[in-house]
């Protein structure tokens, strides 16, 4: 299908002997403002979110990755939703500066959590290599793409336990970038790591501090 895109293939530089596209570089910055801001606790990384939803179509598509490509509108939904409950908690939900704050996830909920991802993950990518059989890797494809759910979602909500599966991402994804053949994305996937480590400990200050 012919979706008038040819731009996605455009190669800057190479590096390791293997092409970075415009379109690797842009979802790049894009994705790694997005991360610091909400790392940083500011709500302006969801402006930024809409664009990089939009950039990792275009790149998901360009690498036949399928079940990441189907997830970016529903990883804009939730987007949307994080948006509106990040300005807009509900009361007794509110930090001293009257946005959503921190919270946790009980033992329970984690547990069910981590079952819906091997159980959705299983059924995904069963599907997807049965519709979709050029999809080199599809199972650690729908793994990535379910994980990436689970985080935004608990993102959304403001969980801290959200890093926690971010920081699963970040490395499922380097050894899916790395299967593929791209050299310049696992790199900043391990900034993508680096940066989930210091949210991790950043977001458990802030939820120390709001959960008195």
């Amino acid at each position: 299908m012919d979706l008038g895109m040819e731009w996605i293939n455009y190669t800057l530089f190479l590096l390791g002997g293997a092409p970075v596209l415009l379109v690797d570089l842009v979802s790049s910055v894009l994705g790694l403002t997005c991360v610091f801001l909400a790392g940083r606790n500011s709500k302006y990384n969801f402006w930024v979110g809409y664009l990089y939803t939009a950039a990792l179509f275009c790149l998901f598509w360009n690498k036949n990755l399928y079940a990441m490509l189907f997830l970016q509108p529903i990883s804009l939904t939730i987007n949307i939703i994080g948006h509106w409950r990040w300005t807009h908690p509900k009361k007794g939900e509110e930090s001293s500066r009257g946005d959503l704050k921190v919270t946790k996830l009980s033992m329970q909920q984690r547990i069910l959590g981590a079952a819906a991802v091997v159980l959705l993950s299983g059924i995904w990518g069963w599907m997807l290599n049965t519709v979709f059989p050029n999809d080199p890797h599809p199972y650690l494809d729908t793994v990535v793409t379910v994980l990436i759910l689970y985080a935004q979602l608990l993102s959304a909500l403001k969980k801290w336990d959200c890093w926690l599966v971010w920081l699963l991402v970040n490395i499922t994804q380097i050894i899916l970038h790395i299967s593929v053949g791209n050299v310049f994305m696992p790199i900043v996937c391990a900034l993508y790591l680096i940066n989930g480590i210091w949210s991790l400990f950043g977001w458990r200050k802030l939820y120390n501090n709001e959960n008195k």
